[in-house]
């Protein structure tokens, strides 16, 4: 019980010290370091640590009520879908629910992502219902955060994120971010980049159990800027149940078969996800504990993205506010900027401050190993 209190300990200090969603993996290195991992399997260790911490998050609420297609109402046949969703993932264990609002209450965007970020969530799901012009549009969709392919995405990104103009401050809230704007949601994709591999594996899922268990259209997975995903710092998705605009698909939404079948199918999809996260981790503890090669400190380095853009700037003082030592790369047509190099922790912080006090508020640090990207979680495993 000593050990297993220690183990414990060490978890949390590991969460603290770097917000670590793996934090199982080094505690599973800890045992294995002091020789102890034959006294224990990993499903016995697995069951000591965190829970895995799911954000359910129904749509819209209070006098925002999202969409009337039909007459139908969205926050409310949201709200219904996410209570059914939560209580199929109650069930389960090691799993713990949070929802955003349980009843008929309008919460902030910001807010929202701060119940998620506060929990130290491992998964934010965000339910809605769809419309658009033409009644005849249907199917079920799946949204992470991204730079919209089409004006189809990006008028399903507005329509959510005009939910801010139901809010009293939320042009200071959102760094004076225009739903109106295409380009403004270049600056969401800063934080969320980190998680979106993690976001698109869970949308993956999602739209997979739509598609074999209730046979809906597969609209597939896409990416457009939403708010609520941008601020949240773990995998997100948004899910659009259906279209209320459609006569058929609106009385589905609206009924409890339909409301208790979709509910059904995003609850599954969700158990396999965390079955997936499991097994990764357990595949992670294998390489780790089986590998004698760990890369050397000297080949990490930190730099700080200041901005990503479409646009190809300068890399000159006068694009960047008077800083100096910027560099830029490239891929699939979007610019990311960043500002400053270091080969230690301690000193990227201090360009972090740096930059933030240029008027850089969204700044973060970026890890670098043998000059490719890899995640904060990794780089501090190495140096510590």
């Amino acid at each position: 019980m000593i050990i297993l209190r220690m183990l414990q300990d060490f978890w949390l200090k590991s969460l603290d010290i770097f917000s670590f969603k793996k934090a199982n993996v080094l505690a599973t290195v800890f045992l294995f370091l002091f020789g102890i991992t034959p006294f224990f399997n990993y499903n016995l260790l697995y069951s000591q640590v965190k829970p895995f911490v799911v954000v359910l998050d129904p749509g819209h609420g209070g006098n925002d009520s999202g969409n009337r297609g039909n007459g139908y109402i969205e926050k409310d046949i949201a709200l219904k879908i996410v209570l059914k969703i939560g209580a199929e993932l109650e069930k389960l264990p090691n799993v713990k629910v949070i929802y955003t609002r349980k009843t008929d209450v309008f919460i902030e965007l910001i807010q929202r992502a701060n119940i998620a970020n506060t929990a130290d969530a491992d998964l934010f799901i965000s339910v809605h219902c769809d419309a658009f012009t033409k009644p005849s549009a249907y199917g079920a969709g799946t949204f992470v955060l991204g730079l919209h392919a089409n004006e189809r995405n990006f008028q399903v990104a507005q329509k959510e994120n005009a939910v801010i103009f139901y809010e009293d401050e939320y042009e200071k809230n959102y760094d004076g971010f225009d739903p109106n704007d295409p380009e403004s949601v270049i600056s969401l994709l800063l934080m969320q980049e980190t998680y979106l591999d993690q976001s698109i594996e869970a949308a993956n899922s999602i739209q997979r159990s739509f598609v074999t268990n209730l046979n809906r259209k597969d609209r597939t997975v896409k990416q457009a800027g939403f708010i609520v995903l941008k601020y949240t710092y773990m995998p997100s998705v948004l899910v659009e149940t259906g279209f209320l605009t459609n006569p058929n698909e609106g009385a589905y939404l609206n009924s409890t078969k339909g409301q208790t079948q979709m509910a059904s199918t995003i609850a599954k999809a969700i158990k396999n996800y965390i079955n997936e996260v499991k097994a990764n981790v357990e595949s992670s503890v294998k390489i780790l504990t089986e590998s004698n090669k760990k890369p050397q400190k000297q080949d990490l380095i930190f730099k700080i993205q200041i901005a990503a853009s479409k646009k190809k700037l300068d890399i000159q003082p006068y694009n960047f506010k008077g800083l100096n030592a910027i560099t830029r790369d490239e891929t699939d047509g979007l610019y990311r900027y960043y500002y400053e190099t270091s080969t230690n922790y301690e000193g990227a912080q201090q360009f972090l401050k740096e930059a933030q006090n240029k008027g850089y508020k969204n700044a973060f640090i970026v890890a670098f190993l043998d000059g490719n990207k890899i995640t904060m979680s990794e780089a501090l495993r190495l140096i510590n």
